[in-house]
């Protein structure tokens, strides 16, 4: 019992903190609703029209804002009311989920209707991403659980991966896709309810109100100068905009390999939030940021691998198993990079180093998006899943290049000296 106690204290530390808790119960219910929306969406895109290549648009019109705007609502999450911001932001999401829901009722829903929405939530999303990434220290009373707490967020994420895809894939079969468009609506009610019981102190700005271009320079500008900094968002873009083509193109193996429906969609990704809510777990245990760099790296490789071997797997255990372990890898990389950049980045500039993040993590995709659709369309979904995959293993190539960086950064040096496995 000791030793339970003992775990349970060690991966849920960040939950001491009420305004934490709180954000934990809320998100939990609305990320499913929105893995229920991703999945539904996709599957009606290629429903109506058989083309991969506009699944590839539909996943473009969504996250091309968050390159766009991302370097804008960096500044403005170090500038405002983060609280405020991110009350906003869920509350347009849940209008636009709302749009979908009574346009699919209606039978008005076209494609033009699903890209033009799409592109709507892309601005959300830009600004609602990097704001609740900064977000996460106003709501922890004890920075030491910073890392704790942006761990068990991707672990909320990725159990949300987990049901909501499986429930999408049931509800699909049974309804149809608007469905999926209305619950995602009504989840976002508790997210909203929660965050309006949060009890947030008005957070000092730290520097004199500057022109708003020149504040997001000096951030680009800060995270240039830090190399270590510099080779993590590299690594994330490249691995981002690569990876994108395993969800983008998934529909087409669902139906072209194995001859399925929308329940083995659902079972496909919740597999592989499988593999995604272990590795969150796994971060949560630690301790210190010691190794992370080198966890990175072998994480962003053998995800290049799992990408090649699926797009050739024609048995079903042997895909999900490769789906697994490509989402625990995945995970890995992409939450101990935003662990390593939150701890070591200057408070002042975090909102402006997280929009960095979030447009190397979110704002690459859509260019992915469209690569993976246009390549599949010319040369198949096998060929394009193993083109992008090599490409992820060049890219970890090029950051193993640059480890030694990391042992020599004084930012990081001071996070990791002393620190205990």
């Amino acid at each position: 019992m000791r030793f339970f106690n003992g775990m349970s204290q060690r991966f849920f530390r960040a939950l001491r903190s009420r305004n934490y808790r709180l954000f934990v119960c809320g998100q939990s219910i609305s990320l499913t609703g929105t893995w229920m929306q991703q999945v539904a969406l996709g599957w009606l895109v290629y429903r109506l029209t058989q083309s991969p290549f506009l699944l590839g648009v539909v996943g473009f019109s969504g996250q091309i804002p968050t390159f766009l705007v991302a370097p804008f609502a960096g500044v403005a999450a170090d500038r405002c009311h983060r609280h405020h911001m991110i009350i906003l932001t869920q509350t347009l999401a849940l209008l636009q989920s709302l749009a979908l829901a009574v346009l699919f009722f209606s039978g008005m829903l076209k494609i033009w209707h699903v890209i033009v929405l799409s592109i709507f939530l892309g601005l959300i999303n830009a600004f609602d991403i990097p704001v609740r990434q900064a977000f996460t220290i106003d709501m922890i009373e004890d920075r030491e659980d910073l890392s704790n707490a942006i761990a068990l967020n991707s672990s909320i994420v990725n159990a949300a991966r987990l049901v909501g895809p499986a429930l999408a894939g049931i509800l699909i079969t049974v309804a149809g896709e608007g469905i999926c468009f209305l619950l995602n609506a009504l989840s976002y009610t508790a997210v909203l309810a929660s965050l309006l019981r949060m009890k947030i102190s008005v957070r000092p700005v730290a520097e004199s109100p500057r022109h708003f271009i020149r504040q997001m320079r000096d951030g680009m500008h800060y995270a240039y100068r830090s190399v270590s900094i510099r080779a993590l968002l590299t690594l994330m873009a490249l691995v981002s905009m690569l990876g994108v083509a395993y969800p983008v193109l998934m529909p087409v193996f669902v139906r072209e390999i194995f001859s399925g429906g929308p329940q083995l969609l659902g079972l496909l990704m919740s597999v592989s939030g499988i593999g995604a809510l272990g590795g969150a777990f796994y971060l949560a245990g630690r301790s210190s940021m010691r190794g992370l760099e080198t966890r990175v790296a072998v994480a962003a490789f053998v995800f290049g691998i799992g990408m090649a071997v699926f797009a050739h797997s024609h048995r079903l255990w042997f895909s999900l198993v490769t789906l697994l372990a490509s989402g625990f890898v995945m995970m890995v990389l992409f939450s101990a990079g935003n662990i390593m950049l939150q701890t070591i980045v200057s408070e002042r500039m975090r909102g402006r180093v997280m929009s960095l993040y979030t447009m190397a993590f979110m704002g690459m995709a859509p260019f992915g998006s469209l690569l993976a659709g246009a390549l599949a369309a010319q040369v198949g979904a096998a060929a394009t899943l193993t083109i992008c995959g090599m490409g992820c293993m060049i890219a970890a190539a090029f950051f193993f290049y640059h480890l030694p960086v990391f042992r020599t950064d004084p930012l990081l040096a001071k996070t990791t000296a002393g620190a205990v496995e």
